[in-house]
């Protein structure tokens, strides 16, 4: 299957536009001559609406399904920093539709970061201080059922989506993205490269594998873990990419020995929580090329990018392509900053 055939099928399912794509993929020079390698940004950070980021790729299609069903209020949970939340509040607010955004820690005596902004959309914010979850003692899947009982019982009719739009059919969002990229990378002759990337809830990753695998693709997806958040967390990244490749038509099983990802070693302190190497990092690509990141989820996973290519687990000529998944929120918020 080549990409067109792949995004033929992909565009089968109803889709909302909330952004234009294909997203740029730049060379990082200055960057690529210190490190001795090939460097290249894929600014998914530019998608909008509201300071943008990678979740929109996924509410394109979650939301789609929302209207279709006749729902006008939308739920979903995550971090007091999630950028999904504050992405669906966004979304929900262009197509007419009331957000309702859960999270399961107390309320921060200050709103800032994505809250100061699901605030001024508009969106309903549920402190619902439970305890559980997040600390890698549950699965995702095991979350999801929970929050959206909570949602449930709290709103009575709603849109679930569940955390990071971990769901089949968002993730549809970065099956197509892995065609795009790919094009994309093949025209600059880093068809082979590896394609790093931050992994919280695990669909952006579970959706670039089964893309990748479905097209045949040189691109070789690595995701870096920011959070400890899942147990057996490749076991459910090989569920999602299995059903994406069912849900196409295209059967293919993935087992978690074939999930790409580094668990455990950047994330800091916890999720939620920057890193001294996160910190790191963001200054370095800010100070080499005029890139800001974040230190939730893109700043751990770049500092893994820069670790990784230091210890030549990256091959020396191995061109690298680091997904900027967004979150720039994040840097303005109290987030108990390290070092």
């Amino acid at each position: 299957m080549d990409a067109a055939e792949l995004l033929a099928l992909i565009n089968t399912h109803p889709r909302v536009p909330l952004a234009h794509y294909p997203t740029p993929l730049v060379a990082l020079p200055r960057l690529s001559t210190a490190l001795g390698r090939p460097l290249y940004l894929k600014r998914d950070d530019e998608i909008g609406p509201a300071l943008g980021g990678n979740k929109t790729r996924k509410l394109e299609f979650l939301l789609a399904d929302a209207l279709r069903r006749g729902h006008r209020k939308v739920a979903t949970f995550g971090g007091l920093q999630s950028n999904h939340a504050r992405l669906t509040a966004a979304a929900a607010r262009r197509l007419g539709l009331e957000a309702h955004l859960f999270y399961f820690e107390r309320r921060p005596a200050t709103l800032s970061g994505n809250l100061l902004l699901n605030r001024l959309l508009g969106a309903t914010m549920h402190f619902v201080p439970l305890g559980g979850g997040g600390d890698g003692g549950m699965t995702v899947e095991t979350a999801i059922r929970l929050a959206g009982l909570v949602a449930r019982l709290r709103l009575g009719r709603h849109y679930f989506i569940p955390v990071g739009g971990h769901h089949w059919l968002g993730c549809l969002g970065y099956v197509a993205a892995a065609a795009e990229l790919d094009q994309q990378a093949r025209s600059l002759g880093i068809g082979d490269a590896r394609v790093v990337v931050a992994a919280g809830s695990g669909g952006t990753l579970a959706g670039l594998l089964a893309g990748f695998t479905l097209i045949g693709s040189g691109l070789r997806p690595l995701g870096v873990d920011v959070g400890k958040l899942w147990r057996s967390f490749p076991a459910s990244i090989a569920r999602l990419a299995t059903e994406l490749c069912r849900r196409l038509g295209q059967p293919h099983a993935f087992t978690p020995e074939q999930v790409p990802l580094v668990e455990g070693v950047y994330v800091g302190p916890r999720y939620g929580v920057p890193s001294t190497a996160g910190n790191a990092a963001i200054e370095r690509l800010a100070r080499a090329e005029g890139v800001l990141l974040d230190p939730i989820y893109t700043g751990k996973a770049f500092a893994g990018l820069l670790d990784l290519a230091a210890q030549g687990v990256l091959a020396a000529d191995e061109p690298a392509i680091f997904l900027h998944t967004g979150g720039l929120p994040a840097l303005f918020a109290d987030c108990q900053p390290v070092g």
